[in-house]
């Protein structure tokens, strides 16, 4: 369900813009989607887990919102992040 020290640092590692970069969007939008990728495991088999449902809604929520940015600001970025990270329009 969590991101462990380890996973998070790859996933900086491979979204980062340069060496010393751990905040950009990309890296946001790429640790999010570690996150909600681990939670929607986790509904699948505990269905009735309402909290963990409304801390899943508000990250996907989040991630909608750092795409709209990206897409605004950077188009290219934008179009590569969610083909490297397979999510949908």
């Amino acid at each position: 369900m969590t991101v462990t020290k380890e996973r998070k640092k790859e996933l900086i590692a491979e979204n980062r813009r340069d060496d010393k970069d751990s905040g950009s969007p990309e890296v946001q939008i790429a640790i999010l989607t570690a996150r909600i990728n681990g939670l929607t495991e986790h509904m699948r088999t505990h269905d009735k887990d309402y909290a963990s449902r409304r801390g899943l809604l508000a990250m996907v929520s989040r991630r909608r919102k750092l795409l709209d940015f990206l897409n605004r600001v950077k188009p290219k970025s934008y179009t590569d992040i969610i083909a490297k990270l397979g999510i949908r329009k």
